[in-house]
């Protein structure tokens, strides 16, 4: 019954990879259930070794790269306030340090300066820099470099 061995090793390593979070014990488990299958076929025990090694290399060269790229890289989409980080608004109430309201993406906004000195007058572009909560926080747009 090696294959019953196979499967008792592919889940100690599936146990272990719920606890490292690596990626590897996890692709391993996955060679070491392909092995299960291979000893259950009725393959001697080099064969096993061959379909271990083979399964085991092709996860951990092939597949985990890719996953750990996928896990790493920053999303494409962004979504939320993060969405609205460098877009251009429109100042519908003068936008001072402390207060001010723009229209950004067709709704009203709460605004203040990036500059605490700056006072921007309303019809005036600006871009929003950065959001805290609800309120946008802007630099005039004819200012930018």
């Amino acid at each position: 019954m090696p294959w019953f061995v196979w499967l008792l090793v592919a889940l100690g390593l599936g146990a272990a990879e719920f606890f490292t979070l690596a990626l590897v014990c996890g692709l391993l488990a996955g060679a070491a259930l392909v092995t299960a299958v291979v000893a259950g076929v009725g393959v001697g025990l080099l064969g096993q070794l061959v379909a271990l090694g083979v399964s085991a290399a092709a996860g951990l060269f092939l597949v985990r790269p890719v996953a750990m790229r996928h896990l790493t890289q920053s999303p494409l989409i962004k979504e939320g306030t993060d969405a609205l980080i460098g877009k251009c608004a429109e100042v519908m109430q003068e936008v001072t340090a402390t207060r001010g309201l723009i229209k950004l993406s067709g709704e009203d906004w709460s605004a203040r300066t990036l500059d605490e000195t700056q006072v921007i007058p309303a019809g005036a572009m600006v871009d929003v820099m950065e959001i805290e909560g609800a309120t946008a926080v802007v630099y005039p747009r004819d200012l930018l470099p």
